[in-house]
């Protein structure tokens, strides 16, 4: 039987068309392309990788979690140590684990984490241009948070995705979402059972729109009433976007010995 491989990796997905391979394009400036080139050279087979989530163009991780089956007999270290030697430098794959058949690194997801960073417009910091919304306003943060609280909970949140139509449920649940002020920069935390597409970066976007007052307050839920993406803000720039953590339950990661 194939082994289930486990890989956690962060990356900066600024030169990169996304996570994504693109159907059979042979064009593999994804961050998927990457990994299966280096790991199909690695294994002399032609490996499939699974994500977590399929993060956008210019957007980046801090712990994408991805799995891919193989008959490889290389020791998890070595393939970690193969991937550090081949893979570009703005990819690193900092964990590499056996896992159960079972696991799956996206429908075995509970929660994913997303952090969304905005520079504050009187000090950005010039070394985090490619890592922040360098927003020109200031923004009135407790608007903000009260506007967030709504969000909470199980919502169909289709008016914050740019889904054009879709049979699939788009009903999620966002268990946290947290506005916090640093000293040169504003942070949105968002943890989720699962996420639209594009949906962080709209809550994001719609979330400053209601702090500079071109939205209402009441804009969230009435988003959330209407399910009409035209009611919502602006799709926030995917720079300040990062896919942080995403957590399984303990039963799908161990091993029957």
């Amino acid at each position: 039987m194939k082994r289930n491989i486990k890989m956690i990796l962060e990356y900066d997905g600024t030169r990169y068309y996304g996570w994504q391979r693109l159907g059979n394009d042979t064009n593999t400036n994804t961050i998927q392309g990457k990994l299966e080139e280096v790991l199909s050279k690695m294994t002399r087979e032609e490996i499939s990788v699974i994500g977590s989530g399929r993060t956008d163009a210019g957007v980046h991780s801090l712990g994408q979690t991805a799995n891919f089956h193989t008959n490889c007999c290389r020791s998890c270290q070595e393939i970690r140590t193969y991937l550090s030697s081949y893979l570009p430098k703005d990819i690193f794959v900092y964990s590499v684990e056996d896992v159960p058949e079972r696991f799956h690194s996206r429908l075995s997801a509970s929660a994913k984490t997303y952090l969304y960073r905005i520079a504050k417009p009187d000090c950005p910091s010039v070394f985090d241009r490619k890592y922040t919304w360098q927003f020109p306003e200031t923004l009135n943060l407790s608007v903000m948070r009260q506007a967030a609280s709504v969000l909470i909970g199980v919502h169909d949140f289709k008016g914050f995705s740019s889904l054009k139509k879709t049979k699939k449920s788009t009903v999620r649940e966002i268990y946290s979402l947290d506005i916090i002020e640093l000293e040169r920069e504003i942070q949105i935390r968002i943890r989720g059972n699962g996420f639209l597409y594009n949906m962080v970066r709209i809550i994001c976007g719609t979330l400053v729109d209601i702090g500079r007052g071109t939205l209402p307050q009441t804009a969230a839920a009435q988003i959330l009433s209407s399910c009409d993406r035209k009611d919502a803000g602006i799709t926030a720039p995917p720079q300040g976007l990062f896919l942080e953590t995403v957590e399984y339950p303990e039963s799908t990661l161990q091993m029957n010995h």
